[in-house]
């Protein structure tokens, strides 16, 4: 797991920083995550993408699936969005694959299990594990360090 998630990092950032112009997916999540016969992670569709020059830190296209869009995008008084977004998406993708939990759940019992970074808030404030399911002590380490 270690490794396809550097792999993925490895290739968002290349789509922000290893091209001529940046590439703003908008739409980081598992279902966009593509992996080979060797586990290699590909990123794909890209019908939300916009390109940017690598100059251009703040855009104003905002986009993208709900659970694995970045706060700032819902705030109405946001100017524009950076390639930050990409980051967050991603970082909810780490979180569901440490977890093994769905980040949006809109069937869920109370409205405070919905959005995943919510409840993992609310089981670290009551000191609950985030039940890490892996097979190995280290995984277990590399999953909290990546969750936390």
């Amino acid at each position: 797991m270690y490794e396809v998630s550097l792999r993925m990092a490895r290739g968002i950032e290349y789509l922000h920083q290893g091209c001529d112009m940046q590439i703003l997916h908008f739409d980081i999540k598992p279902h966009n995550v593509l992996l080979d016969e060797s586990f290699v992670p590909k990123v794909a569709d890209f019908g939300l993408a916009k390109l940017y020059p690598t100059d251009n830190s703040i855009v104003t296209a905002a986009r993208g699936t709900m659970g694995y869009i970045a706060p700032e995008l819902f705030y109405k008084n946001i100017i524009g969005v950076s390639n930050k977004a990409n980051v967050c998406s991603f970082r909810m993708l780490l979180m569901e694959m440490g977890s093994r939990r769905k980040n949006f759940n809109a069937f869920v019992e109370h409205s405070s299990q919905v959005y995943f970074p919510s409840w993992a808030h609310d089981q670290y404030s009551e000191g609950k594990d985030l039940e890490i399911c892996d097979d190995t002590e280290e995984e277990k380490k590399i999953i909290e360090k990546i969750v936390n």
